[in-house]
């Protein structure tokens, strides 16, 4: 992945996407700990102790050219509220994995998550050119699985026995994707979601 092609912010209605840096560790610790994400233990938000070395890996990982790594700030509270990544980025067959994304509790269910994955989806696809975006979950995440399909993603297959996490429990990978050609129907779409959300 070619540093030089970062855009600095992905800025949307509800919220702006900034490159994550260790100035965010204690406001994402304070956002992690509303609604205790790491107790879901299918899930890979960090505990708030763990934030510095979570965002530490994170940029590591943007160094070697892996991924692009995002905090999410609320625009009208001006909080930040979680994180997301690009990863996974394949040049050569241009295809992107869009994953590591987890919300506070308050900003789950209000229009976040959609506009962020709009943003991201237009960046993969209309600035980076790629042919297909991933998304990937853990089999038991029925709450992430319901949202990948609500953004218009298509499940391409199951990887068993996948990953081994760090309690020792052995995950099933679910893996969605959208490709070059769905995304002008998946762009409307999302637009749509958001103006209906607008409306509550």
């Amino acid at each position: 992945m070619d540093n030089t092609e970062r855009t600095e912010y992905l800025s949307g209605e509800y919220m702006v996407l900034e490159p994550l840096t260790l100035e965010h560790v204690p406001a994402l610790s304070l956002a992690v700990a509303d609604g205790e994400l790491w107790q879901l233990w299918y899930t890979s938000a960090p505990h708030p102790d763990e934030m510095k070395s979570y965002i530490e890996t994170a940029i590591a990982a943007e160094q070697r050219g892996e991924v692009l790594a995002f905090a999410v700030r609320d625009k009208r509270s001006g909080e930040l509220i979680g994180s997301t990544r690009i990863c996974a980025w394949d040049q050569e067959n241009r295809r992107l994995e869009i994953g590591h994304s987890w919300y506070a509790k308050r900003a789950q269910k209000t229009g976040i998550n959609t506009e962020a994955k709009l943003l991201l989806l237009s960046y993969a696809f209309e600035t980076l050119d790629v042919m297909a975006v991933e998304f990937r979950t853990h089999w038991h995440n029925q709450a992430s699985k319901e949202a990948i399909t609500r953004l218009g993603a298509k499940q391409d297959g199951v990887l068993r026995n996948h990953k081994i996490l760090k309690d020792g429990t052995v995950r099933d990978t679910v893996i969605y994707s959208i490709i070059d050609s769905e995304w002008p129907t998946v762009k409307q779409h999302l637009k749509f979601r958001l103006q209906q959300n607008q409306k509550l």
